[in-house]
């Protein structure tokens, strides 16, 4: 998203100048990962990405069920994603079919809409607000203060707090929190208004909906996400020179006085390269497992070890062709699922809609099985009369997302050992664990690099 740069703090006392023989190793082929490769690959310095995994993309990238395509996770982009979009423009060509953008339409079934206008920002915000379908005239005043409240303060918080805090100092009603603002904050921080940063919230809401209008507008998928970006990156670094070392899990990192040596398994295979610089991509509880060993990161691996997390469930159902949303994104509040997706719409896979189920809740206790047939239920409950799913699949990502709680402390991407960096979206920033907020960490590593 749109804002300051990340503040991750000064490089120079951490980083050596970067030298014509500097080789550079990225461990994991994440959207941090692949965006640190591909700035360095545009500068033409040598760099190797290793990804465990058979495609890169991480917590977001392609799985295939039936022979289908899907994500790992259901995600949407937003305007505000100025670096992860120029990337996506960099090295995908097919960048502008592969995303259909459309300006801010928020649509709780049943509940509630708002659709914004094509005028400037915040003005959109306003416009939309007032002619809003669900809420009355109280509360669309009520919201438009607490917007205008915001900006007043020039979306600063001090003593942070939850975001269910700010909400209640500020008047909200019980409705605007059940159909406007509870599912914002789950879906942007992925963790619950009672317990999220409010900071962190209203840096969201600066950024995507005080900036222009196009920050507001809605991004979502036409492919699958490794197609999206990592596939194409992985294309773009090999073509300057690059390595991207997929199903090649990186078991060791041996500092030495001025270089790396990074110790890899490949396919009953072990090798040791070394390297000048390396950075760490990988989520932060698979980074810990390399950090702790080393002293000169102990106190990192101190702060990644308070971290607590959150899951986000992604539960596909494979109906009959002719079934077919009258939206391509739909959201709910009354039970379980939070967003429905139709994948005709966006892909062309017809009779396939994705439910999300994000943060925490009593969901976690059930089977996979009993999951998706309650929430395929909840989905004809709303819709109408549906017929059983030929197939479902749930994907459980229970490590999701940090659990972004009030003056939460996060690693910065410089470290104690010389050379040595973290990208990730659990490192320092104005921002909640988002793929731009990956995508900008992995760009800030770059940058420090070839500073």
């Amino acid at each position: 998203m749109k804002g300051e740069a990340l503040k991750t703090g000064m490089p120079a006392p951490h980083a050596s100048p970067l030298t014509p023989h500097a080789n550079v190793a990225v461990i994991g082929g994440g959207w941090a990962g692949m965006a640190a490769a591909v700035e360095l690959a545009a500068r033409n310095v040598p760099v190797t990405v290793f990804e465990a995994g058979p495609i890169p993309g991480g917590r977001a990238r392609r799985v295939e069920v039936n022979g289908v395509a899907l994500d790992n996770g259901l995600h949407i982009l937003i305007g505000a994603y100025r670096e992860t979009l120029r990337l996506i423009e960099l090295v995908n060509p097919d960048h502008a079919a592969a995303l259909r953008r459309m300006p801010l339409d928020w649509t709780i079934h049943d509940e509630f809409h708002l659709a914004a206008p094509r005028l400037p920002a915040p003005l959109h915000v306003f416009a939309g607000l007032l002619g809003a379908r669900g809420i009355g005239w109280r509360e669309k005043l009520d919201t438009i203060r607490f917007m205008r409240a915001l900006k007043r303060d020039r979306f600063t918080l001090p003593p942070d707090i939850t975001v269910k805090q700010l909400l209640t100092q500020h008047g909200q009603s019980e409705k605007l929190c059940r159909v406007l603002w509870r599912p914002l904050c789950v879906a942007v921080l992925n963790t619950p208004p009672a317990i999220a940063s409010a900071r962190v919230f209203l840096n969201v809401l600066r950024d995507s909906l005080y900036a222009e209008r196009s920050a507001s507008d809605i991004l979502l998928p036409r492919v699958d996400l490794s197609a999206l970006f990592p596939e194409p990156a992985a294309a773009w670094i090999t073509q300057r020179g690059g390595r991207v070392r997929t199903g090649c899990r990186v078991t060791a990192i041996e500092p030495l006085e001025n270089s790396f040596v990074v110790a890899t398994g490949h396919r009953h295979e072990t090798a040791r390269e070394t390297f000048t610089h390396v950075i760490c991509a990988l989520p932060p509880h698979q980074a810990n497992a390399f950090l702790i060993g080393i002293t000169a990161l102990s106190e990192i691996a101190e702060i990644i070890e308070h971290f607590e997390y959150q899951p986000i469930h992604s539960v596909w159902l494979q109906y009959p062709e002719s079934i077919k949303l009258s939206s391509p994104m739909l959201g709910f509040t009354s039970g379980i699922v939070h967003w429905i997706f139709d994948r005709e719409t966006l892909c062309g896979q017809r009779g396939l809609i994705g439910a999300v189920i994000s943060a925490s809740g009593a969901h976690l206790q059930l089977p996979q099985d009993q999951l998706a047939a309650m929430v395929h239920r909840e989905i004809r409950q709303a819709l109408g009369s549906l017929p059983e799913p030929a197939w479902a699949r749930v994907i459980a990502e229970k490590r999701a997302t940090f659990s972004c709680t009030p003056n939460l402390k996060r690693p910065p991407s410089t470290t104690l050992l010389r050379d040595f960096y973290l990208a990730g979206d659990y490192t320092a920033g104005d921002y909640p664990a988002t793929i731009e907020s990956a995508v900008r960490s992995g760009i800030t590593c770059a940058n420090m690099i070839c500073h």
